[in-house]
């Protein structure tokens, strides 16, 4: 028998912009430790094993910031705090309901799009 798969990936935004730049970041001061409390509340809860958190760079939602994705599922999460990542942990990893009122606006997270599709557009 093999290990077992994680059940599921969590990819959560680590960019940070130097100050003065014109985009917003995921990661300022006030944000900064949100990737290591969702990775301690994982553990706390006892579900790292089968719960990835991947630590990722820009994912181009830099207006609903701080944001992660959930997998499987292409959840986005938007606007993080401590007190929505306890809530998504027990809502959406533990008990398997997405929690909407914290998803990311469907205008900045539409439905997917294939490559094929995304070259067609670019004219390729």
């Amino acid at each position: 028998m093999g290990i077992p798969q994680p059940a599921y990936y969590i990819f959560k935004c680590e960019q940070s912009a130097p100050p003065g730049m014109p985009k917003p970041s995921c990661v300022t001061p006030q944000t900064q430790d949100l990737f290591q409390y969702l990775a301690q509340k994982l553990m706390q809860e006892g579900v790292m094993g089968t719960v990835q958190p991947i630590r990722t760079s820009c994912m181009n939602r830099c207006q609903s910031g701080p944001v992660m994705l959930v997998e499987p599922g292409h959840t986005m999460y938007a606007g993080l705090t401590k007190e929505k990542i306890d809530k998504i942990v027990q809502e959406h990893i533990l008990g398997g309901n997405v929690v909407e009122e914290f998803v990311i606006d469907s205008e900045m997270w539409d439905e997917p799009i294939s490559p094929a599709d995304m070259k067609k557009q670019m004219g390729m």
